[in-house]
Order: C-alpha cells, then structure tokens, then sequence
C-alpha cells in the first residue's frame, strides 16, 4: 500500500478542500490535505514539512494564487503546483501557466483533477529524475576531469575531414596552452620537439591515410626550454551518419620516461659491478682454492696421503661416504674437500651437527616443518636438506640419531624423497650426504641404538682418519703451521722453535688429536713475547700420555704383538668394542682406533662374543 499524498492546501473554504480529498480518494489516491489561507501559513508550512503537491484557489480574502505560485517556484521549485478555481480567467490560466504551475482546474469541473494529478506527479518525477541524471553527469565530468589531471592522461577527438579537433581540460595542461586556446594540428606541431617533427608529420598523414588504430611516443618542447614526453593512443570511430573521426588519450610519461632511464643505468651499473664482482670471485676463488683445498689438513704421512688419495677418488662420484675417526682429527674438513673436488662444488655445503640438536627438533631441522606442525611452529619452515639441494650435505656425530629419525634418513638415501614435518606432499632430494661419527656403529647396532641397515646405506666408502699419535711425523709440520698462522693473527714474529719443545710436542699422544693441539699452540702464541717459541709443558697431560703409551704402546710393537694384546683384550671383555668395560676402555684407546687395527688385522671379533 502505498503512502498518502501530502498536499498542501491554499483554500479559504473548508468544504471544498473536503471535496477534493473525497474526489482523491474515491479514484484510490490516498491523501493527507493541510490547508491553509494566509500567506505566512503557506510559507511556514512549507518550510516545516515535505508535500508532493499544492494545490491553491486564485483568490483568498488576503492572498492570492499566482502570489504563491511566485513563491513556491522560488523556494520548491520541484513540488508540483495546480490551480483548483471557480474564477480563474483563461489569461490568468496562461500567465500562470507561462510562471510554472503544472496545470489548472475549476471547481465546477472537479473530477478532472485525478488525470491532472497523475500527470502532475509524473511530470515531477521525471524532472526530478531528470535533475539526478544532470547532477550525477556533472559529477561524473567532475570525476573524470580530476581523474585525468592525477592520471596526467587527457582526451581528444580529431576529425580529419574538418580538421576539428576537441581537446579535454587536461589535454590543454599537457601541451600547455590556455583552455581558450582553439586546439589544432598546428598547436601539436607548434609544440613538437625538433628532432621529432618529421616522424610526428609522418605519423600524421600515415593515420589520415590509413584511418587504423595508433600508439605513438614523441616529444614536446615547451616554452621554457623543458622536455616532455607523451604517448598518444587513439582508434577510429564512424557515426550513422558516416562522419569519421578519432578519438584517443595523450598521456604525460615524462616521468615513466626517466624512470626508465634511471633504471636502465642502475642495470647498466649492476651489470658492470657484477661482471667485475664475478672476475674477482673467480681469482678469490682459486686463490682460496690452492690456499685452503685442504686447509688444516696438512701433513706428509703416508697414513694421511692414503685418506687424501681416498678423498680425491670418492669425490668426483655421487656416493655416500662415511668418515671415522677420533674426536678433532677433522672429520669435516675432510667432508668439506669431497665437497670442493666434486660436481657440486658450486651448490651450497650444509653441516648439520646432529649431538648439538635435542633429538624432539633433529627431524625438523633436518626436513623442515609445515605451520602448526607442532607447538611453536608459526610459519612453514625449511629442513636442511632443502637449503642443500644440489650440493652437499654434512651430518657429523650421526650415531646420535634416534630411532625415527634414521628411518626418515634412510628413506631420503634409499627413495631420494622426504616429507616435512606435519606435511604430506613429497619432497624430491637432490643432495649428497657425507656422514661422519667417532663412535662405534657396529657396537650400536649390536645394542640396538643404531639401524642395520642405514649403516650399510651410509658406509658405501668409508674413509677412517688416523689420529695424531698414528702420524707422528706430521706433527712438526703442523706446529709450524699453526705457528705462522696464530702469530700473524696476533700481530707477532715467532720463527724459531726450542728442540726441547719439539720433543715433548712429538712425544705427547694428543688424546684430542689436531684440536688439542692447535689449541695448545694457540694458547702458547698468546703468552709467547719473544723468541724461540715454547709450550709450557704443564698443558700437556704427560702422566695420563704415559699410562696410555705403556698399556699399549702399538708404535713400538710389532703387528703380531697388536694383534695378540687385542685378542686377549676381546676375550676378556667377551667380543665387547665400546662402553666402560669395553676393550678400547681397557687398552686406552678410542672405539674408532680399535675398530681399525682389528679390521688391519683380521681380527675376529665375533669369536669371542660371550653366548
């Protein structure tokens, strides 16, 4: 249902107002009348509320009808107003017509007064529409000209027949003419950059002739000397009547145009840095490369040579390699030189020491996580193996893996493929591992901390690093070594070494192999102010050394000895390597070292395994 017509009513005679709302309302246009009859009432009432009609007599005793109409037309232009008269003359009608009242009705022919309020409501409507589709065309040109100005882009149409060319507001900006100017080819040209006049001619006459779509860059040069670039795109368009012309965009792209520049010398200059960049890595590179092919790894032992000559044929391959030996004989550093001599050498090195890791994060940081995974994951993360694809990957101290971890390990050695934690999408691994440990594998995996079969996945070449007691001869080598290297480090000139201190270096048995002495030359540089060099023979556990040497000293026996002190040894710790009351606890030396000379000396160990 719809609501009531608000009228407002200019009637001195309440009867006839009654009239004309029954009259209304019997056709079904239910009405609301307020009448009034004074001209401060009309006033009020209008100001006070909204009406959709007024309807007003000629004559009232104090106001008059074409006195209100003036009125309404002045403050509520678009509220209809229709006389309802028995005296109004037909000139009067026409005035008031001409002055804008929508129509006229006598009172003595009333019931026409539903068509010309139907008609009067329409006619509101529509100039009320009409008023909407002004303002929102007004508003539209008022978008698009600030529009045009951000976008510093105008519009244009050319009539290549007339010559007539319309030019936006922005378009004017652009070329910098005034908007009175009248636009023309001739203002384009007036404003083309020397050098590009011909082509902008031959752009010209090409489209007049051709009358196809354009995009076309050229310069402007302005009154005060500056350069401006512009692009103009434009396409043919034809009218019923057959009249062509073009309409299109120019757009300001003096700043793309610099921007470009800028970026092209910033490329330029990046491309020159870095083909100097690459030149000097490439010396660095093999400066680095002879300096530290094996650095630290120094020495002439035949029992070192042997491990280097195993590295340099393993390296070029794509095998697994398993590196033992005792804690700080440079199981790594030998990792790292596989590395440098192989295939992948220009991919990334990862070392990954797997006792430093709690074993509730190992498989995490070895094939990475998926958010929320676990508590504390926030954000995927990636595992090792990914930093490593198609170079190398180091895992030191791998007889610290749990039990699911080396089921994980095993699928990447044996599938090529892993998953991250918490994920369940497949990962491809290209990534060479080399491992490393100084315990006994064989013994874990007699007592179950250690998988069968990772254990032969990983020992496709096994390289077991001597210990320095093994390589006596290479330690003057080193000492010099690492002479030069801390005193030049701490600004000092140490050249010279005490005999007495040479000795008592060879004779020690370095339980911490390389490590310990490196770090006993360090050590010694620091508190070293003049020459000879010397060692303070109290960092040297001489007494434990000696205890070692003469429970089994192997450098003075021969390999019959070794082997006869070793069987006896095994048989009676009942076949046991490793632990407290193993046979290397009992003959002093490492697990790693034991299980070398048994397997130099074709030792069998299971003979002696107690039942």
């Amino acid at each position: 249902m719809r609501p009531p017509l608000r009228i407002l009513s200019l009637e001195d005679d309440p009867r006839d107002a009654e009239l004309v709302q029954e009259t209304l309302e019997s056709d079904d246009i239910p009405c609301q009348i307020t009448r009034v009859e004074t001209e401060a009432d009309f006033i009020a009432s209008l100001e006070r509320g909204r009406y959709d009609l007024i309807l007003a007599d000629y004559t009232l005793p104090s106001f008059d009808g074409l006195s209100a109409l003036k009125i309404a037309r002045q403050g509520w232009p678009h509220v209809p107003f229709i006389f309802v008269s028995g005296t109004l003359g037909e000139e009067v009608a026409i005035e008031a017509l001409k002055i804008g009242a929508t129509d006229y009705v006598f009172k003595t022919r009333l019931s026409r007064i539903v068509p010309s309020v139907h008609r009067a409501l329409r006619e509101a409507e529509e100039r009320i529409e009409l008023r909407r589709a002004e303002e929102a065309l007004r508003r539209s040109e008022t978008y698009l000209a600030e529009a045009q100005r951000l976008s510093h882009t105008g519009s244009f149409g050319w009539d290549v027949s007339s010559g007539e060319i319309y030019w936006s507001r922005e378009t004017f900006r652009i070329f910098e003419y005034e908007p009175a100017a009248k636009a023309a080819i001739d203002l384009v040209r007036q404003r083309t950059h020397p050098q590009d006049k011909v082509a902008v001619q031959e752009f010209i006459d090409r489209v007049s002739r051709e009358k196809s779509e354009f995009d076309f860059e050229h310069r402007l040069l302005l009154p005060d000397g500056s350069v401006k670039h512009v692009r103009v795109v434009g396409r043919p368009s034809e009218d019923e009547s057959g009249r062509f012309e073009f309409v299109g965009v120019i757009t300001d792209v003096t700043e793309r145009k610099r921007a470009e520049a800028d970026l092209k010398e910033a490329l330029d200059e990046i491309k020159k840095l870095r083909d100097q960049l690459y030149k000097e890595n490439i010396a660095l590179r093999e400066e680095v490369d002879k300096a530290s092919m094996f650095e630290e790894i120094v020495g002439e032992s035949p029992a070192l040579q042997a491990v280097l000559a195993r590295v340099a044929k393993v390296a070029p391959t794509e095998s697994t390699v398993l590196i033992t030996g005792e804690t700080g004989t440079g199981k790594e550093l030998i990792a790292r030189a596989i590395h440098k001599r192989s295939q992948r050498s220009y991919r990334a090195f990862v070392s990954v020491n797997c006792a430093a890791i709690p074993t509730t994060l190992i498989a995490s940081e070895l094939f990475g996580h998926e958010k929320g995974a676990f508590t504390g994951a926030l954000q995927r993360r990636l595992g090792r193996f990914e930093l490593a694809e198609g170079g190398t990957i180091f895992l030191d101290e791998i007889g610290e893996l749990p039990p699911e971890t080396q089921i994980a390990l095993l699928r990447v050695l044996q599938e090529r493929e892993f998953e991250r934690v918490g994920g369940s999408q497949p990962i491809r691994a290209d990534v060479r591992v080399i491992t490393a440990t100084n315990r006994d594998l064989e013994g874990a995996i007699d007592t179950g901390a250690f998988r069968k079969d990772l254990f032969y996945r990983l020992n496709v070449f096994p390289i077991e690093i001597p210990p320095l007691r093994e390589r006596r001869e290479d330690i003057p080598t080193l000492v010099e070594y690492f002479i030069h290297r801390f005193s030049r480090r701490a600004g000092k000139k140490l050249g010279t070494i005490e005999k007495r201190t040479l000795e008592l270096l060879e004779s020690y048995s370095w339980p911490g192999n390389i490590r310990e002495l490196q770090n006993v030359i360090e050590r010694s540089v620091i508190v070293c102010e003049t020459e000879p060099f010397s060692v303070d023979p109290s960092w040297l556990s001489v007494e434990s050394s000696s205890r070692r040497e003469g429970r089994l000293p192997f450098a003075k026996k021969s390999a019959a000895q070794e082997k006869e002190a070793i069987e006896t040894v095994l048989e009676a710790t009942g076949g046991r390597i490793s632990g407290p009351s193993g046979a290397a606890a009992q003959l002093g030396i490492p697990a790693s070292t034991l299980e070398s000379k048994i397997r130099s000396l074709k030792i069998n160990k299971y003979r002696f395994k107690s039942v």
